[in-house]
């Protein structure tokens, strides 16, 4: 930089240098306050309390307007300027603070930290709380049925570390593997803010299909030796061996990372993160993200679709609906665990009276996790500490029932459930049943607990009967018939006595004021007695909160036994739930083993049987895959016909049968299941400018690229995204991939509208046709939705589009165009075609006609040419070289 340059740069720094300090003079002291509180939390939109209003100023105020859909204004700010304002009244804060955290907003609330009469200066303030979208206690921003995961990534190589908590609750999990597992378990627990090295932001955004909340830290926060230091810290141990973490080194920066992010916006401690979990890619079922999405396990992109998670849950409390989401998500592969589980629901399905008692005691537990992680953070109220006492009485009786029961794995889980009974009895003795929500409103302990908090209560209960005593034993010694205790805010409380009697006056009262026909004195008794009545509230406050504390600290000791208590009343809630269900929808239990064959014997899709009309019974089906004979079902049929629902409930029947769930089906044998895939619908990436076909590519990529000898493979009408000759030769191609690959011969089925295809039935032995039936008649036709063997020759698409309400003139023309296309298909060709493709050669198919070629051709048919003349044939010639635009 030469001297002029430099010149330059130093008198542009002191002018912007003199017009800041002109600025700060002209700002008001009220917006000087703000924006310095701002400028340390520039990334939040801070929410400034202002009297009885939070208000929001400039960019924060125009946002705020935007999502509350409150009225945006202006206010002076120093001289001849202006400042955007949008406030809302203090009180409203639990309806409009979700609002914002949801919009993805993060917000900090600064809150008066003194009182306002107690100061001539401005008012003190500060940031007392910091609510992000995966950040948060306050009950109005989270849903009870569902975790509120934050996530933490890093990247190193091709490794990808990972990990989610959940602070409303203390769940803590970490894994580590490569970027389709990372995304998948991200599309798995759904997490709702996630953090990661400010340099990986952008490419975490070009790998993410979907829209997530992130969040970028400096890359410091993301080194191992730090990390590791920070985890072995919180838990107060030498290594982490004890949590089966210890090889995971990108896992640990990202588990360690959530911890130092979270430590820097709030100074709540995190002692109820007790554990941290680690999530084993080899002991669950690999769902990706499009299975998840295609099944619509939990969310369906049709407005109003039932999703299996809505037919599944009729949990009781909270922590066994968010348990049963991780079930599904994360469905089990080991047999003996599978087993376990099934035979806790025969047990609760043959025991209906055990079941409805525990579910009845459920009811009273409510959200225990949520409950012991207010009481870790100290924001927990008097009231659920109530609550908390009552589920611990629950838990009692859940354990006397469960120790009762004849089932070895029942009392197992019974004897690990502790109800604290030590703490139930310090709540039971110190809160009162009905304890106000704010501990500062009084009436919160029981008598007996402190002496002096009974007195001050009877006094501030009893005041009125005291006085009355004072008048009347005053009266009686002193012979004054007409003495009364009175009060007034000049001196407090006071006797008063008319000139009549003031004679009999005792030496020890003061006189404090004369009047006309009367004098007031005061006592050391009236003294005493004022100064306590008038303290009392204030006291008896100050004593209950100073008890409820230490309360909460006692409380405190109890958190990983009610940790517990909460896992396994999840677990038994999980388990009842899916024997009402099996008993509401005639499930049965499903027998799995270790073997590769999936043989289930009239089964039925979980969701659209629910949603057929009353009387209307679901047509089932058999389906039996294995690994030779029977590997590959070709499915044809026509549209609508229910190939679509077949493939989407072979699916949901193995995954419940894995969860450790009964299955809608008269009989079930499961070999596991390692990982399932899906390539169902259609759909599209815009905002990416990937097209339909490219989409469907992309997941089959993903299912080719990861297939193995346990997966079973679910694909819908793939090739249909690009021109037929096209898609059928990449849908031949897949298909003998899936069964010639010789290393993995994975479960599939495979549904089409090419029935070329089925011609792969008499070339490879593990391929077998089946269709979806239909009844033709005068030219309509009846789904009977029954899968029978052999293949379809028909795809009835006209009689759908029938059907769906085209104009008739449509499809009668409809109808011609295809007779004309059926006669110029050359079957043997395509036929030829497929056995060349046997002996590794080019894949070629049958060529259509032009319409206007088969148009010459009639009337070339038409023409007699032993009569025809020189000119005649000129002139034919002529009128054919127009048809073809020459």
């Amino acid at each position: 930089m030469n001297k002029a340059c430099l010149y330059f740069y130093f008198c542009k720094l002191s002018i912007k240098k003199s017009v800041s300090k002109k600025e700060n003079i002209d700002e008001t002291p009220l917006m000087r306050q703000y924006n310095d509180i701002k400028t340390k939390y520039p990334d939040a939109l801070l929410l400034f309390r202002v009297g009885d209003f939070y208000e929001t100023f400039g960019e924060d105020a125009i946002k705020a307007s935007q999502i509350l859909g409150i009225v945006l204004t202006r206010r002076a700010n120093g001289k001849a300027t202006y400042i955007e304002l949008a406030g809302f009244p203090y009180h409203s804060l639990d309806a409009y603070l979700p609002k914002l955290v949801r919009a993805g907003q993060r917000v900090a609330i600064c809150e008066q930290l003194e009182d306002p009469k107690m100061t001539k200066k401005i008012v003190k303030r500060g940031v007392t709380d910091i609510i992000t979208p995966g950040v948060s206690y306050n009950d109005k921003v989270l849903e009870q049925k569902k975790n509120n995961f934050l996530a933490s990534i890093f990247q190193e190589n091709e490794t990808w570390g990972i990990a989610f908590i959940d602070v409303s609750t203390g769940e803590y999990f970490i894994a580590q593997g490569n970027w389709a597992y990372c995304e998948k378990l991200i599309q798995s627990f759904r997490p709702s803010e996630i953090i990661l090295p400010k340099k990986q932001k952008k490419t975490l955004e070009e790998n993410l299909q979907e829209r997530f909340y992130l969040y970028g830290l400096d890359d410091w926060m993301f080194t191992f030796d730090y990390t590791y230091e920070k985890l072995i810290q919180h838990f107060q141990t030498k290594s982490l061996k004890g949590f089966g973490i210890e090889t995971y080194k990108t896992g640990i920066i990202a588990a360690g990372a959530i911890l130092q992010y979270l430590g820097d916006i709030q100074s709540n401690n995190l002692n109820h993160v007790t554990s941290i979990s680690r999530i084993d890619e080899q002991q669950t079922v690999w769902l990706d993200r499009f299975t998840i999405r295609n099944l619509e396990i939990f969310d369906s992109p049709n407005y109003e679709a039932k999703t299996l998670i809505d037919v599944l849950d009729q949990t009781i409390s909270p922590m066994g609906a968010r348990l049963l989401k991780r079930w599904l998500a994360l469905p089990l592969k080991d047999v003996q665990q599978i087993i376990n589980r099934q035979q806790l629901v025969s047990y609760f399905f043959e025991n209906k009276e055990v079941s409805q008692k525990i579910k009845d005691s459920l009811k009273v537990i409510g959200d225990l996790d949520r409950l012991i992680s207010k009481a870790a953070l100290g924001r927990i109220n008097p009231r659920e500490v109530i609550q908390l006492k009552r589920s611990l009485s629950a838990t009692q009786f859940i354990k006397e029932l469960i120790d009762a029961a004849e089932n070895e794995s029942l009392k197992r889980m019974g004897d690990q459930l502790n109800p604290c009974k030590v703490l139930w009895d310090e709540i039971e003795k110190m809160l009162e049943e009905e304890a106000p929500v704010a501990v500062n409103k009084g009436n919160c302990i029981k008598k007996g607990v402190n002496e002096e908090l009974d007195e001050l209560k009877n006094i501030s209960n009893n005041g009125k009967d005291f006085l009355i005593q004072i008048q009347t034993r005053e009266s009686q010694l002193t012979g004054i018939p007409s003495l009364k205790v009175s009060f007034n805010n000049v001196f407090g409380y006071y006797i008063e006595v008319t000139n009549t009697h003031k004679d009999k006056v005792p030496d020890t009262w003061i006189r404090k004021q004369t009047l006309v026909n009367a004098e007031r004195y005061i006592t050391e008794e009236l003294k005493e007695y004022e100064s306590k009545i008038l303290g009392a509230e204030e006291k008896i406050a100050e004593i209950e909160i100073k008890i409820f504390n230490h309360l909460v600290l006692s409380i405190n000791e109890y958190i990983q036994p009610i940790q517990l208590n909460s896992q396994l009343l999840a677990s038994l809630d999980c388990l009842c739930n899916f024997a009402e269900i099996a008993k509401q929808n005639n499930y049965i239990c499903p027998e799995i083993n270790e073997s590769k064959v999936i043989d289930i014997k009239e089964g039925r899709h979980p969701v659209i049987e629910k949603q057929l009309p009353i009387g209307e019974e679901y047509v089932s089906n058999n389906v039996y895959l294995d690994d030779k004979k029977q590997q590959i079902l070709m499915i044809t049929g026509p549209n609508m016909s229910g190939k679509s629902a077949l493939l989407r409930q072979t699916a949901l029947i193995v995954l419940l049968a894995q969860v450790g769930s009964f299955v809608p089906a008269s009989a079930a044998k499961i070999g596991i299941v390692d990982k399932i895939f899906t390539r169902v619908g259609a759909s599209d990436n815009i905002s990416s400018g990937e097209s339909t076909f490219m989409v469907e590519m992309n997941e089959t990529a993903s299912i080719l690229n990861n297939i193995s000898n346990r997966s079973l493979i679910l694909l819908d009408e793939i090739g249909r995204g690009t021109s037929t000759y096209d898609g059928i030769s990449i849908a031949w191609a897949i298909a003998e991939f899936l069964h010639e690959n010789g290393e993995h011969k994975p479960k599939t089925l495979f549904a089409t509208h090419y029935h070329e295809l089925n011609e792969m039935a008499n070339l490879f032995d593990g391929v077998k046709n089946f269709n979806v039936s239909v009844k033709e008649a005068n030219n309509k036709i009846i789904f009977l939705r029954k899968l029978k063997e052999g293949g379809s020759e028909h795809s009835f698409g006209i009689h759908v589009a029938r059907m769906a309400g085209i104009p008739k003139v449509v499809t009668e023309r409809a109808n011609e165009i295809l007779l004309k296309l059926e006669k110029s298909h050359n079957v043997e060709l395509t036929k030829k075609a497929g056995k060349a493709a046997k002996q590794d050669m080019q894949l070629s198919f049958f060529q259509l006609n032009d319409p206007v070629l088969e148009q010459i051709r009639e009337e070339i048919e038409k023409v007699d040419v032993n009569n025809l003349t020189p000119m005649e044939a000129l002139l034919k010639l002529n009128e054919i070289k127009k048809w073809v635009g020459a």
